[in-house]
């Protein structure tokens, strides 16, 4: 068993928990404002396919080889998780959850990409598999991840008026 895929896969762990902890406070505080959540039907799927993602590598990740290339690469893409969420503040969430009076975000990566989570998350569920050369389980993965956000983007375009 490698430390290092240890030591790497519980940080992933603990973020992900902690940004589900953030995330499920921020839902409370803007429903408790008026906003209201589309999408409730597949948020499970999201949450489970994330779920089953992160146990798959804490069962096949250690003990494989890693890559710091790859390595590198998926540290960047957390710089860009937490600049989609600092963008976002408070209204950052996991869920779909609409404040019909605030206007659409236009700052930060939202300035380049509509749904920049949505390609973060993309790339990190392809690129940590392949960290420890888990080429399949990424391709898995990433197929599954792309059935889930086509219903997903299609659903938060709606809620957003963008449709």
């Amino acid at each position: 068993m490698s430390w290092a895929a240890v030591v790497i896969l519980s940080v992933v762990t603990a973020q992900r928990l902690a940004e589900l902890w953030l995330s499920n406070r921020n839902t409370k505080r803007l429903l408790e404002q008026g906003a209201i959540e589309a999408g409730r039907s597949h948020y499970a799927l999201i949450v489970g396919l994330h779920a089953a993602w992160i146990a798959m590598l804490w069962w096949f990740a250690p003990g494989q080889a890693i890559s710091r290339t790859l390595l590198v690469l998926y540290v960047l893409l957390q710089f860009a998780r937490l600049w989609v969420i600092a963008t976002l503040g408070p209204r950052w969430t996991t869920r779909i959850i609409v404040l019909r009076r605030a206007p659409l975000v236009r700052t930060g990566p939202y300035r380049f990409v509509d749904h920049p989570n949505y390609v973060i998350v993309t790339l990190e569920i392809a690129v940590l598999p392949l960290v420890f050369g888990l080429v399949e389980w990424a391709l898995l993965f990433s197929l599954l991840n792309a059935a889930v956000l086509f219903v997903r983007i299609r659903t938060e375009n709606q809620a957003l008026g963008r449709v």
